[in-house]
């Protein structure tokens, strides 16, 4: 059996990322406050918020590139640390950047390949390129060759490209940065449709975005971030657009605000009528 096929397998709502507590200063700026996430495995988690809400910091601590000040993370229940890129990797997160990191005059093969070739003796391009086919498949991507030069794809032909790059390591979570950011609506359907196939193959993704639509369209779970603090986690099936930007913005009389008053006030006049 694969790792795709184990990670299919895995129960849907086991936590495989789990973060507490997470906080990180840069000199006297607080960039995040006791940030807590989970992702579940087969799960998409948006996480959103305003221009300087702790977004990309928690992408960079996620990804190796920043170390976090305070706080846990736990991968597969245990807990973990990410010194480096190379430890995220090691350890099963996949962080597909916004600018996609690609390099436009090599072709499809030899940006999934780079750094990583398959070469006992020379390079196995038979095999690289099987396998280059068997990605995309698993994506159900629409590239017409994997001969041609990346600087010939659409822009959600490239981030095709990159989101089957990180599925090399055979990661169990893989973090998309803005995926669908600058891109046409049928670009933009194109790239949802690959996060729809990460999250059947059992992975969790946690998908950085500003485009509600997008969240609404692909996300089981929506995490705002405000200031640099956690300021709500909703399932994408009982909260709207509406109550998301609330939250984003920080309104305090708003329709998340007001359902769980009344719920709460519910909840007291129920305890009441069995009491009495």
């Amino acid at each position: 059996m694969t790792s795709t096929q184990q990670a299919a397998e895995r129960r849907t709502d086991e936590v495989v990322l789990s973060l507490r507590g997470i906080s990180k200063h840069f000199g006297a700026v607080a960039a995040l406050t006791d940030v807590d996430l989970d992702v579940p495995a087969g799960h998409v988690v948006a996480v959103v918020g305003d221009n300087g809400a702790g977004k990309s910091t928690l992408v960079k601590i996620l990804s190796g590139v920043h170390p976090p000040d305070s706080g846990t993370i736990c991968f597969d229940s245990k807990e973990v640390s990410i010194p480096t890129p190379a430890a995220a990797h090691r350890l099963g997160i996949a962080t597909v950047f916004q600018d996609l990191a690609l390099c436009e005059n090599l072709n499809v093969i030899q940006n999934l390949f780079l750094g990583q070739e398959v070469r006992p003796l020379r390079l196995n391009e038979v095999e690289m390129e099987t396998r280059s086919w068997d990605l995309l498949r698993q994506l159900s991507a629409k590239i017409p060759s994997v001969r041609v030069p990346v600087a010939s794809l659409s822009g959600g032909q490239r981030q095709t490209v990159a989101i089957a790059r990180s599925l090399l390591g055979e990661p169990k979570v893989i973090i998309l940065d803005e995926p669908t950011a600058a891109l046409g609506v049928a670009q933009t359907a194109e790239v949802l449709n690959l996060v729809e196939r990460l999250r059947e193959h059992g992975l969790g993704v946690v998908m950085i975005s500003h485009n509600m639509a997008d969240v609404q369209a692909v996300a089981d779970t929506v995490a705002v971030l405000r200031l640099g603090r956690n300021n709500g986690v909703f399932p994408v099936a009982d909260v709207s657009t509406e109550d998301i930007i609330a939250a984003i913005t920080g309104a305090t009389d708003n329709a998340v605000s007001q359902r769980n008053e009344r719920s709460q006030t519910r909840q007291a006049r129920d305890k009441e009528g069995l009491s009495s």
